[in-house]
């Protein structure tokens, strides 16, 4: 009974108030709490007119307060309570006809944002902690929501299941020496743990340990028993660039396709999800992407056309016929640079695929072309305004071919070979990357709560 009891009290509790965005469910009359902030007000001689926001909804709710709330405190910024019911604005808009309203909490003169002003990223940025209060940041990470929900479900509805992997990991897949080193902070500690002939700085785990740069490792060795499978997390990069496009700190969806070796099968995969996401989000989200001056031109979206494919020869081939147009002329055996992959897009007038990649450029792990081996069967998607977005790439899964090239300590991955090794195909995104291309926003520091960059580490 007791239990039963206190069953019925949390759900009573739960649902004391609605969030704005519910209200819609609502009819003319219904009688509803709301909480939320002060983002406007105006005082009449009988009444007040309140908009309350709660980061439910970019649409604030009009809330009128009678003359018995005329010495109620209706500062900008303040958090409120307030209870009635609801009703019509003479346009048709919802509005809530206050009965009952209380202050919460107040709000200092001091608060960095104003009513009705319009602030640039940089100076919202300034003030991390606070960013949710301000209209387009708020929007932003709504539609972040969205997007990791979409991105997983697209996965999970083609049969992919979700593997958490780890962050704290041994290995340094990439094998460009971005890594951040990881140890207690207490040498006390250590010198409690450390083993014969294992250096202090290793001796908690015995070995050098790393924040992970990518799960596709651990990734690869779970498929190896339940097939499909994803992975959205954290990944760290040491990495001194302040560019707009880089952070120390970021969220990569990464994906492993078993028994497969055809590159086809990623870029297939790759354009469904990214297509399919990027269509519900304009639909579901269009206010808040609108808030954030997204919706980039996308006539490409509505043509339903398959994106382009360039091998990496034919894409230098475009850039060195258009080399009068290009900042920084390219430089084949360097790869790509930003303001190549931004022309690229350009050209093509549409996100694109450049396949066919020399092996110097990619990582160990990318299983070299049948027809040329120095060349390796992967892909990078490369999106308007942003460059690339998405790397992918068939899998070595050659025993003898991987023995000569892999790191050292990646032995249990090359192991993977000799006990029913198989064919797989996997790519990695910047989740990031994505929602400045969503959103149309320059630097990546103003799509994540609180980023991380060379000299910034703030909160």
């Amino acid at each position: 009974l007791r239990v039963f009891a206190s069953r019925i009290i949390l759900r009573r509790s739960v649902h004391t108030y609605f969030r704005i965005s519910e209200l819609k469910r609502c009819k003319e009359g219904d009688s509803v709490t709301i909480k939320g902030w002060i983002n406007n007000a105006r005082k009449m001689k009988k009444t007040s007119f309140v908009d309350i926001t709660d980061g439910s909804t970019g649409t604030p709710l009009q809330v009128v307060l009678g003359k018995e709330h005329s010495a109620a405190d209706v500062s900008f910024g303040a958090s409120v309570e307030a209870s009635g019911t609801i009703g019509s604005t003479p346009k048709g808009q919802m509005e809530l006809r206050a009965q009952e309203y209380r202050v919460i909490g107040t709000c200092n003169e001091d608060f960095p944002f104003a009513s009705r002003h319009t602030y640039s990223p940089e100076y919202v940025r300034e003030y991390l902690h606070l960013r949710s209060r301000n209209a387009s940041f708020a929007a932003m990470l709504r539609v972040r929501d969205a997007a990791q929900h979409a991105f997983i479900n697209f996965l999970r509805h083609k049969g992919f299941l979700h593997i958490n992997t780890p962050i704290l990991t041994a290995s340094d897949c990439e094998g460009a020496g971005e890594v951040f080193r990881v140890r207690p902070d207490s040498d006390e500690l250590l010198k409690g743990m450390q083993k014969e002939d294992i250096p202090l700085d290793e001796a908690f785990f015995d070995r050098r340990t790393y924040l992970s740069v990518s799960g596709q490792l651990h990734l690869e060795a779970m498929a190896h028993g339940i097939g499909n499978c994803f992975t959205f997390g954290p990944t760290f990069r040491a990495e001194n660039s302040k560019s707009p496009i880089h952070l120390s700190e970021f969220y990569m969806l990464e994906a492993e396709q078993v028994f497969s070796k055809s590159l086809d099968d990623c870029i297939i995969l790759i354009g469904e999800m990214f297509r399919s996401v990027t269509e519900q989000l304009m639909e579901i989200c269009a206010e808040d992407i609108q808030l954030n001056n997204g919706s980039t031109e996308m006539s490409w979206l509505k043509e339903n056309r398959e994106f382009p494919i360039l091998t990496f020869q034919e894409a230098v081939e475009i850039l060195q016929k258009h080399s009068d147009s290009l900042k920084v002329p390219i430089v084949p055996s360097e790869g790509l640079m930003k303001s190549h992959e931004l022309f690229l897009t350009e050209f093509c007038k549409a996100p694109v695929f450049i396949v066919a990649w020399p092996q110097t450029l990619k990582p160990f792990y990318m299983r070299p072309k049948d027809d040329d081996s120095t060349l390796v069967d992967a892909l990078d998607f490369l999106v308007p305004n942003i460059g690339e977005l998405i790397g992918g790439s068939v899998r070595e899964n050659d025993y003898e071919r991987l023995k000569q090239k892999i790191p050292a300590g990646s032995e249990w991955y090359l192991n993977l070979r000799r006990f029913g090794g198989i064919p797989t195909i996997g790519f990695g995104m910047g989740f990031e990357r994505y929602l400045q291309f969503l959103l149309n926003v320059h630097n990546i520091r103003d799509v994540i709560p609180f980023p991380r960059w060379p000299h910034n580490c703030s909160l």
